[in-house]
C-alpha cells in the first residue's frame, strides 16, 4: 500500500487531507517526524493562514530540511493552499515581506477583486501536458484564500530536473494566478484537493499515480 505522510507543522487543514487520502487508498501518517516523512513514498504539506507564520512553523519544525531532502531524493512532495504558497521566492502580506523556500520562482500577493477572499468552486485553465489534472482539466475545484502568485517560473533546484514545470492558472476577479504547479517531484495546488469532490480525488490519484518505485 502507498504511504503517505501529512506533514503536521500546526498549519493546515490536516484531518481532511488524512480522510481524503485515505478514501483514494493510501496509508496516511500525520506526523512531523523526520524519519518518516523521508521514509514515506509521498509527503503532502498543507496550509492555512497567513504565509509568514506558516513558514516559521515549518521551518521551527524542521519541515524545509524535509522538503528538500526528498526533492534532491526524487521524493514527490505536494503542497496545498498556503503549502503551495511557501514554494515560491516570496510572499508580500499586508506589506510584510516573507522569504519563501525559493522552489518556484514568482512572489506571492493579495489577489485583485472586489470580494476577498475568493472562497468556493472555480474552473481552472489546465496546464498543457498536465498529470495531476488528466481527466478533470475542465472540472470545478475548491478554493479558499486571498493571496495568490501571478506567475510561477522555473528555478534550479536539485532534483526537479531539467524539463519545464506545468503551470495550471485560474481566474477570479481581475487576478490571473497559479492554480497548480508540477516539476519532477514537486506538485503544488492553490485550491484544496481533499475539498474537491470527486476531482479532487481524482488529482490525488494522479499525483499517486506518478511516485517512483524506490524498492
Amino acid at each position: 500500500m502507498t504511504s503517505i505522510v501529512v506533514f503536521d507543522y500546526g498549519f493546515g487543514n490536516v484531518r481532511s487531507m488524512v480522510r481524503a487520502l485515505a478514501n483514494v487508498g493510501a496509508d496516511v501518517t500525520l506526523t512531523s517526524n523526520h524519519r518518516a516523512a523521508m521514509n514515506a513514498d509521498g509527503v503532502v504539506v498543507p496550509g492555512v493562514g497567513a504565509l509568514a507564520a506558516c513558514l516559521e512553523g515549518l521551518r521551527d519544525v524542521g519541515g524545509e530540511q524535509v522538503i528538500r531532502d526528498r526533492l534532491a531524493d526524487g521524493r514527490p512532495v505536494l503542497g496545498v493552499c498556503v503549502g503551495e504558497q511557501i514554494m515560491f521566492e516570496s510572499g508580500v502580506e499586508r506589506g510584510a515581506h516573507a522569504q519563501g523556500l525559493g522552489l518556484i520562482g514568482g512572489t506571492v500577493a493579495r489577489l485583485d477583486a472586489d470580494v476577498v477572499p475568493h472562497t468556493g468552486w472555480n474552473t481552472i485553465q489546465a496546464a498543457e501536458g498536465t498529470t495531476l489534472l488528466h481527466g478533470v482539466e475542465h472540472e470545478r475545484f475548491y478554493f479558499v484564500h486571498s493571496y495568490a502568485a501571478s506567475d510561477a517560473h522555473d528555478i534550479d533546484v536539485d532534483g526537479l530536473g531539467e524539463n519545464p514545470g506545468k503551470v495550471t492558472r485560474c481566474e477570479y476577479g481581475r487576478s490571473n494566478f497559479v492554480a497548480a504547479y508540477e516539476r519532477g517531484p514537486l506538485s503544488a495546488t492553490q485550491f484544496h484537493p481533499e475539498k474537491s469532490a470527486q476531482a479532487g480525488a481524482r488529482l490525488l490519484e494522479n499525483w499517486i499515480a506518478t511516485f517512483p518505485n524506490f524498492s
